[in-house]
């Protein structure tokens, strides 16, 4: 493989106007598909096989156009004090403004008077309009929308309180000025990593190509392939963070390869040929993690992995060939102005920090004054023990919240209270009770006898606050019945109500509802959990077992990533489910944490992880197998990559962080949990514990049954297969291939 991404690399620095051309051309015609496509719409939801997406689909089938699915709003209406609404005043008051909500928008399906249907709170102090749409809250018309909300300040001016819940005001989710922050944030890291505006700029300018050219694909199939709005948010983040990264590698080995006093070509076609090959088995690992959400057989989780691993495969394409391209008309402007004189000069290591000429060091080039992590890697070297066994108790104490995770999907009870949708959530339970902002929806597939039955086997249920009389359908053979919770909707005793009711009904009995959705939606994400994680683990760790040639550095890989991942959903519990510095944040209300959290924090967490491993990892093997010792090739690995790392973990850090800014719960949640799963990963895991166990394994570490060596591909990703290719000027290392690494291996374990 190193070859051929050399040979690639070489050619993309080589042809570079022509590769830049058509990735400009790519970016273009993407963005002209995105700006002529339809209006995207929300994903529609549905989880397959669970007892309320059957409801949902018998409803639609035995009561036709009843827009089951459609946008519903609740316009609730709250007395000023010492009133009530059932006085004539203010009922002509809501009487006009149901016929201001039928004459407002011709996609209005039912508006429901509250005095007809008896939504009047006992008390009279509220009631509530009910209004449904015949299309859903993103199909929803600007115009209709509009109508909404100006129907409701109408109606606010005449001294009554009204605020407005339902889906219908659903928008695209503000993910402010944190994410251009994190852009920032990550842009200044580069210039102090590389010393060099033009190298800081490359990986920007890259990721950024990559992330518009995917999220303009995701925008231009939205519409078709019905994506939701969540996808593009989670490609532009995933993308943004891995774009960045992988290019910041290849730039930083090219860096080093002109330290080392190869020709510009040669240094790219190396870097191409050794990070490049890194980047291509890292990119593979978060493909796999993204596209495996597909097992979980929810489709909208499943469109949101594919598509953001389709944003991580063009990150690795233009990685691959646009970094080269640019890296041709750049020259050495990438190196910063004292590397560059060094360079000149002649004395100038890998670091770009002048050094005794003559000098070896680990990998046999010329060693300067130790850095940062060349002092850190002997620091644990002398102290491994210590230093797992610190790692792994603060991770371990940290993850002790993940042991009380509760989970659920949020609804308008965790929104802002600077929101009219918390503010009417609010009043409905106050007026109604807590339950009323979570109805269960009873379908029974049977006549008006079987429906008075079902209404007689749940009345006197725990939990219950009151059961509606049967709504049958025109045909008589299929009913509904609303069953109003005394709890919240999130609460154990709502969920523990769904329970009861399916066992006290027979099968003709299907309890759905947005309530039942979400328990079922819950209990889907818990039953698929073990099955992803062995799958994701199992084929990474055969991914990464070809990558090292060894059994125990993939299962050390996989073992830390469980620690740091664990330890991140404990950090997410203690904020978004405690309220730990939930202000910090913006964690305006706390509650159980959404439902595909864990398991997708596993699939994203790993990849991510990964990438740190292969980038630390291969350059500890690409020193071991050209004859350093363990210990050597762990400092040497340190002495290239750490700073590499370190950088490339605190800009994926400011790109996830940028989005807790997000007015969308769960946008808010999936940012801080990436933050701080690669925080706890990248300098807990990677940087601490794997030096650690690998001091402490020392030639073990890369050992391979010979049988198992056999039968595993060679893919060359130390580059062994370069030391002929090419222009040897300056090499670093003097070898005969494989056959010479292999005896160099062989010495080692005697």
């Amino acid at each position: 493989m190193a070859t051929f991404l050399y040979k690639l690399g070489r050619s993309a620095f080589r042809r570079r106007r022509l590769v830049a051309l058509l990735w400009v051309a790519l970016l273009a015609v993407a963005g002209v598909g995105a700006a002529t496509a339809p209006t995207a719409t929300s994903s529609s939801f549905s989880i397959p096989g669970t007892e309320a997406q059957r409801a949902f689909d018998l409803l639609e089938e035995r009561f036709p156009g009843g827009s089951a699915d459609g946008a519903t709003a609740r316009v609730v209406f709250k007395a000023p004090d010492g009133q009530k609404m059932t006085d004539p005043a203010n009922k002509a008051k809501v009487e006009r403004t149901v016929a201001d909500l039928k004459a407002g928008s011709k996609e209005i399906a039912q508006v429901v008077d509250p005095y007809a249907a008896q939504a009047v709170s006992q008390d009279g102090s509220t009631a509530y309009v009910s209004v449904a749409y015949k299309v859903n809250g993103m199909e929803l018309s600007d115009a209709s929308r509009d109508a909404l909300k100006e129907t409701g300040e109408k109606a606010q001016g005449q001294g009554l309180t009204v605020e407005i819940g339902g889906d219908a005001l659903q928008s695209m989710p503000e993910t402010g000025p944190g994410e251009v922050v994190g852009v920032v944030i990550a842009g200044i890291v580069l210039v102090i990593t590389f010393g060099s505006l033009v190298a800081a700029g490359l990986p920007l300018l890259t990721a950024i190509i990559g992330v518009g050219i995917g999220v303009a694909t995701i925008t231009a199939l939205a519409s078709a392939l019905d994506l939701g709005s969540t996808t593009s948010t989670l490609a532009m983040m995933i993308g943004l963070a891995v774009g960045i990264d992988y290019a910041l590698f290849i730039v930083s080995r090219y860096r080093a390869e002109r330290a080392e006093g190869r020709e510009k070509e040669e240094a790219a076609g190396r870097a191409v040929g050794t990070a490049g090959s890194a980047v291509v088995f890292a990119g593979l690992t978060v493909v796999i993690a993204l596209v495996g959400l597909a097992v979980v057989n929810i489709p909208m989780l499943t469109k949101m992995g594919i598509a953001a691993a389709g944003t991580v495969v063009i990150a690795v394409l233009i990685a691959l060939t646009l970094i080269p391209a640019l890296l041709g008309f750049a020259g050495d402007k990438v190196i910063g102005r004292k590397q560059r004189k060094a360079l000149a000069d002649g004395t100038t290591d890998d670091q770009g920090s002048k050094g005794a000429k003559g000098a070896k060091g680990a990998d046999g080039g010329k060693e300067g004054k130790p850095n940062a992590g060349t002092r850190w890697a002997r620091f644990v070297l002398r102290r491994p023990l210590l230093v797992l066994l610190v790692g792994v108790l603060g991770l371990g104490a940290i993850a002790v919240p993940a042991a009380s995770l509760e989970m659920g999907l949020p609804d308008d009870g965790v929104k802002p209270t600077s929101t009219t949708e918390r503010r009417a959530y609010d009043l409905l339970s106050d007026g109604f009770g807590p339950g009323f902002n979570g109805p269960l929806l009873l379908v029974v597939d049977g006549d008006k006898a079987a429906a008075d039955q079902a209404v007689s086997a749940i009345k006197g249920l725990d939990g219950l606050a009151f059961v509606t009389p049967p709504t049958p359908n025109k045909a008589g053979d299929t009913s509904m019945i609303t069953v109003i919770p005394e709890d919240r909707p999130s609460s154990a005793a709502t969920e523990q109500l769904v329970h009861d009711i399916r066992d006290a009904t027979g099968d003709n009995v299907l309890v759905s509802g947005a309530t039942a959705m979400n328990v079922d939606f819950s209990q889907k994400m818990n039953d698929a959990l073990l099955p992803y994680l062995a799958l994701v683990v199992g084929l990474a760790f055969l991914l990464l077992m070809v990558v090292f040639r060894s059994v125990l550095v993939p299962l050390k890989a996989a073992l830390g990533f469980l620690l740091s991942v664990v330890a991140a959903l404990g950090a997410v519990v203690a904020v978004f489910q405690w309220g730990w510095l939930g202000g910090v944040f913006g964690v305006e209300q706390t509650g159980p944490i959404m439902s595909m959290m864990p398991i997708f924090m596993v699939g994203v967490v790993f990849g991510l992880a990964m990438d740190y491993e292969v980038f630390l990892v291969t350059r500890m093997r690409e020193s071991y197998v050209h004859g350093a010792r363990p210990g050597e090739a762990i400092v040497d690995g340190f002495r290239h990559g750490a700073r590499v790392v370190g950088a490339a973990a605190v800009i994926m850090i400011a790109v996830f962080s940028g989005f807790i800014g997000s007015s969308e719960q769960m946008v808010k949640m999936i940012g801080f949990g990436l933050a701080v799963a690669v925080l706890f990963d990248a300098f807990v895991v990677r940087m601490a514990i794997v030096p650690a166990v690998l001091a402490l394994l020392g030639h073990a570490a890369w050992w391979l049954p010979k049988w198992l060596g056999r039968v595993l591909p060679n893919v060359d990703v130390e580059g062994e297969g370069l030391v002929t290719a090419g222009a040897p000027a300056g090499a670093a290392h003097q070898g005969s291939g494989s056959e010479a690494t292999e005896k160099e291996l062989v010495s080692h374990r005697r």
